[in-house]
């Protein structure tokens, strides 16, 4: 497997190493999944991939890098390229024509093991695989993501790498869920206008995304979670 990155993890000094995954760590990967399934405290939060889901990627139909201590992967983070006839094509959340869908990459599930928690490995994986994408020559324009309102780290963790909420809606069996999306050759552009709303008011924040504002922050006021919009 190809090193990536090679460094040391914040908490107890430990070196890793980030590598491309294969088919031969689909074992390690559905392992650590349930590891984290079964540390969550509201398991609707997350939405497992399947057998099947990994080895669809991992078969080139994506991206899939992994981070090792002493050969055990403790965090792994995944890009999917979605069937362009797949329904609910998160690229129809925010206004795609049928031809464009092929120019999109779902941003897909991303683990990091309880007892590895807390050293910036979400974030560091993040940045390397979008370092990845860039390295292949295909046809990619738009990340995008689905992430359920209250789960608070996914929130941080697609906010921090500048993504926006472009719509809010039911998907997989009626599970409430923002569409994130991001311009992967773009950075980010400001808007002039911003409103503040609270996270639990789901009509509200649909009236806003109905008229063209994007969720681009959230913020923790006394308790309360809050999603800044702009529009653009």
């Amino acid at each position: 497997m190809k090193i990536i990155y090679e460094g040391k993890l914040e908490k107890g000094g430990q070196l890793f190493s980030v590598r491309l995954l294969a088919l031969e760590n689909l074992q390690q990967i559905l392992r650590l999944q349930e590891s984290v399934i079964e540390s969550l405290e509201q398991k609707a939060t997350l939405q497992p991939l399947t057998l099947e889901e990994f080895r669809y990627i991992l078969e080139g139909n994506g991206l899939m890098i992994g981070a090792f201590v002493e050969g055990e992967l403790i965090a792994f983070r995944a890009l999917l390229v979605p069937p362009v006839d797949q329904e609910g094509h998160l690229g129809r959340d925010f206004g795609l024509m049928e031809e464009e869908l092929h120019h999109v990459i779902y941003q897909e599930i991303s683990n990091v093991h309880p007892d590895y928690r807390g050293n910036g490995l979400q974030k560091k994986l993040a940045v390397l695989i979008m370092e990845e994408l860039r390295k292949m020559d295909k046809p990619y324009v738009y990340v995008c993501c689905t992430v359920a309102p209250f789960n608070i780290p996914s929130l941080k963790d697609k906010f921090e790498q500048g993504m926006e909420i472009v719509s809010l809606k039911e998907k997989y069996d009626g599970l409430l869920r923002y569409t994130f999306m991001k311009k992967i050759h773009e950075d980010q552009q400001q808007g002039t206008d911003i409103v503040t709303i609270q996270m639990s008011d789901t009509a509200g924040q649909q009236a806003l995304l109905n008229d063209g504002w994007s969720g681009f922050q959230m913020e923790n006021r006394d308790g309360v979670y809050v999603v800044h919009y702009w529009k653009k």
